[in-house]
């Protein structure tokens, strides 16, 4: 079913049969790629399945939405790039990344509504991850963003099929605790961090599936 074709605009040979040829070419700017995760169900569910799973499945969690946006983007001609963000007394959270006239943007699923597409505005990758920041918070209102990983490209991954096969793919997970991680900020200023308001944290968490919810430690 699934043999080896030439991808789209020089991206090299990427394992995709017709029926996902068919299905990205559905997208013709990012945040096509942010509305299709934005609609589908959020997956709760413990495992990481590859961006084809997603497309049939119509459900994904955070990283399984970022793999699917990096294997989007990567149709339409990017790198099919991630970025890990770690964060305390929370669930981490990673994005799929991309860049527009010399600027960075980001595509993610969430389970809160404040954490996903980022228009590519950001000169940096830090300014990127920093317009998350005042947004990350678990349902305490606590700002838990401590860390972001350096990009990685998931071509690394292409021998092991990471967009079409059934294989659980946490092993990228495992990757990505390898990684070089920058903080944020100082120790010294987390502690200094004042609370999201009640409503901002309404707002996050208004449409969020409970299952998938963090609870964090009080």
């Amino acid at each position: 079913m699934v043999k080896a074709e030439k991808g789209k605009r020089g991206n090299g040979k990427v394992k995709i049969d017709q029926e996902g040829r068919s299905f990205f070419a559905r997208f013709q700017k990012p945040h096509d790629i942010q509305s299709f995760l934005d609609d589908i169900e959020y997956d709760s569910a413990p495992g990481t399945s590859s961006p084809r799973i997603v497309m049939q499945e119509r459900k994904a969690n955070c990283f399984e939405g970022a793999l699917f946006g990096a294997a989007a983007l990567r149709m339409l001609g990017h790198k099919p790039l991630i970025v890990d963000m770690i964060a305390e007394n929370d669930d981490d959270h990673v994005i799929a990344l991309f860049k527009q006239n010399g600027c960075y943007g980001a595509i993610a699923k969430s389970n809160t509504t404040l954490l996903r597409f980022r228009e590519p505005v950001y000169r940096t990758l830090r300014e990127l991850v920093m317009s998350y920041f005042d947004f990350y918070f678990n349902i305490l209102g606590e700002k838990t963003l401590i860390s972001y990983s350096n990009p990685v490209d998931l071509s690394r991954f292409d021998r092991r099929d990471w967009m079409t096969t059934d294989e659980n793919l946490d092993f990228i997970g495992d990757y990505l605790s390898e990684v070089k991680h920058h903080k944020v900020v100082s120790t010294k200023i987390r502690r200094q961090l004042t609370k999201a308001g009640n409503d901002l944290v309404r707002v996050c968490f208004d449409v969020a599936d409970d299952d998938g919810i963090f609870k964090p430690e009080k």
